[in-house]
């Protein structure tokens, strides 16, 4: 009766940290290594800053080279504003859309669907579960805005 007891006690602890755990993803120990893993290759300090990529994005699709996201800062630039979901978009595994099919650079976030859902987990869980959306900065085509409450549970801890 006491083994049991102390292995409910140990469960309901195990699930009541998972959210702290959540909570304490961080840019600097553990997406910016996730990021030099999987994606620095293509959107490393090499890359174009977004608005050459725009000029020219064929040019930079053709060299391998997205838009730079090798600062915090540039990061967030796809995340919050002013290219508000476009990171979501793209790392997606298709649950969130609409269409149900992955962004296109979720196969980049792993060499197995094993290994690209833990990266994604890890990704959402920076961002915020409820922070999550893909809405763009202004609504176009099928995709609406963003609102300032989904932008307001973005977490994104340095």
């Amino acid at each position: 009766m006491k083994l049991h007891a102390i292995g409910f006690v140990a469960l309901a602890a195990a699930s009541l940290s998972l959210p702290v755990l959540a909570a304490d993803v961080t840019y600097r120990k553990d997406i910016r290594p996730l990021m030099e893993q999987k994606c620095l290759g293509c959107h490393g300090s090499s890359a174009p800053y977004y608005g050459d990529f725009k000029e020219d994005a064929k040019k930079y699709k053709a060299a391998m080279k997205g838009p730079r996201m090798d600062t915090y800062a540039d990061t967030i630039y796809f995340i919050g504003w002013p290219d508000t979901g476009a990171m979501m978009r793209r790392l997606d595994d298709g649950k969130s859309s609409k269409s149900g099919k992955p962004g296109n650079m979720y196969n980049f976030l792993g060499s197995n669907d094993e290994e690209r859902q833990k990266n994604f987990k890890l990704f959402k869980n920076w961002v915020g579960e409820d922070g999550w959306v893909l809405n763009r900065w202004k609504a176009r085509g099928d995709v609406p805005g963003v609102t300032k409450e989904q932008v307001s549970k973005m977490k994104l801890k340095y």
